[in-house]
């Protein structure tokens, strides 16, 4: 059968807006679309193909499970899911697992979670949760009405009670609103969909006090900043000299996107005490934890986690920045540029405002695969395995592209 972009249009709902090629195969830091065009890719399935494309170890790793156990329901525990889930605890510092299948879901998991801890210790009217503007925590109707973002919410009838957004990085609003109603906060390090928007560490350390007083859980989304996306494994480990070298640690944290390197999986880790809450029948999922998964998010964890492999990842995100600075000089696009590791943002300066997928649809023309978060922004997540040759290829490729953008 032949397909071509025309037939989205024809067989899909049209949540997407795909462009105008229909890929076929990767390798590495490529895509080959059906024609044989190729393209560079620094968008990693948005910031899921850690590894890149078509990983060796990956791939055999995929076949050789496949031909022993891809899914048993978890009536059972097989072998791989409790490796996955001992390697995750022994490398976090966190007591217990819970896997899902993506990030939503996990974000899902964590915030059921917090707000039966709430309900078993102080009763049903603990039951807020406080999140921030511009957050995304995913597409389900309790994620995406957490998420502050509410273009993703509106329209789909009356949201789940007890939310509350607020201005992200504001203490002061925060101490105004937080009280012994609230059962927990939610954040990213990083706010990836909202415009890589990173938080400010006073902040991050108000909130842990803020949350101890009044007895409310802290939430790490790390769904999109986990993983070795911002050159460590997880972006709150940068934390630990805080507040007086005590750190600040979440009391849940979740994770996915990059976990298993394309395969979906996700997982919240928590605390032996605060896991207890999930009492025999009270969550679950079908196809969380599945054998396949976990298997290739051991070997995920196994190669990302080497410090030699972050070192790499922080080393690729400052030459990508500085190569952008250069690009900058020269046609004066970009407002600000933010963000950590291989999680970058450039911000469109004031004469391209709302022209991100303008910028984004140029990039795919010139063989450069890249994001938006939002219209203000591009967003660069490739595959963490990305080498200088490949850096100074993609920045010679965005040139092209910038080239036309600023004639236009």
């Amino acid at each position: 059968m032949t397909v071509t972009r025309q037939t989205f249009d024809q067989v899909m709902i049209p949540c997407y807006v795909p462009q105008d090629m229909v890929l076929q195969r990767g390798s590495g830091c490529y895509l080959y679309d059906t024609e044989g065009k190729r393209y560079l890719d620094l968008s990693a399935g948005i910031a899921v193909n850690c590894l890149g494309h078509n990983h060796p170890e990956v791939v055999k790793t995929i076949s050789e499970q496949a031909q022993r156990l891809i899914h048993v329901s978890n009536i059972f525990v097989n072998d791989k899911t409790l490796t996955l889930a001992s390697e995750l605890t022994a490398l976090t510092g966190f007591d217990k697992v819970f896997f899902t299948n993506s990030g939503a879901e996990a974000n899902e998991a964590a915030l059921k979670l917090a707000r039966r801890v709430a309900y078993d210790n102080f009763g049903p009217k603990k039951d807020e949760i406080i999140s921030f503007a511009h957050s995304f925590h995913g597409r389900t109707l309790f994620s995406v009405s957490v998420g502050g973002q509410p273009k993703y919410s509106t329209g789909f009838g009356p949201i789940p009670g007890g939310i509350t957004h607020l201005p992200f990085n504001d203490s002061a609003a925060l101490e105004q609103t937080i009280s012994d109603k609230t059962c927990a906060v939610i954040l990213e390090t990083i706010q990836g969909e909202g415009g890589i928007l990173p938080i400010d560490p006073e902040f991050l350390v108000k909130v842990r006090h803020l949350c101890d007083q009044h007895h409310a859980l802290l939430i790490f989304d790390e769904v999109q900043t986990g993983v070795g996306r911002t050159g460590y494994f997880y972006s709150f480990e940068q934390f630990k000299d805080l507040d007086g070298g005590k750190g600040v640690r979440p009391d849940i944290m979740s994770s996915a996107k990059g976990l298993a390197a394309g395969i979906p999986i996700g997982a919240i880790l928590t605390t032996d005490e605060i896991a207890a809450h999930f009492k025999p029948g009270t969550h679950g999922s079908t196809f969380g934890g599945n054998p396949l998964a976990c298997a290739v998010g051991s070997v995920v964890l196994h190669t990302v986690s080497q410090p030699e492999f972050l070192a790499h990842v922080r080393a690729m995100g400052d030459l990508i920045k500085t190569k952008l600075n250069e690009l900058n000089a020269k046609y004066h696009c970009f407002a600000q540029l933010r963000g950590q590791g291989l999680l970058i943002g450039a911000e469109l300066s004031s004469d391209y405002q709302g022209q991100s997928s303008t910028l984004q649809k140029l990039c795919t023309k010139h063989g450069l695969l890249v994001l938006v978060a939002g219209a203000n922004v591009l967003r660069l997540t490739p595959p963490l395995i990305i080498t200088p040759s490949e850096v100074n290829a993609a920045m010679e490729l965005l040139e092209e592209a910038l080239q036309e953008f600023t004639a236009q």
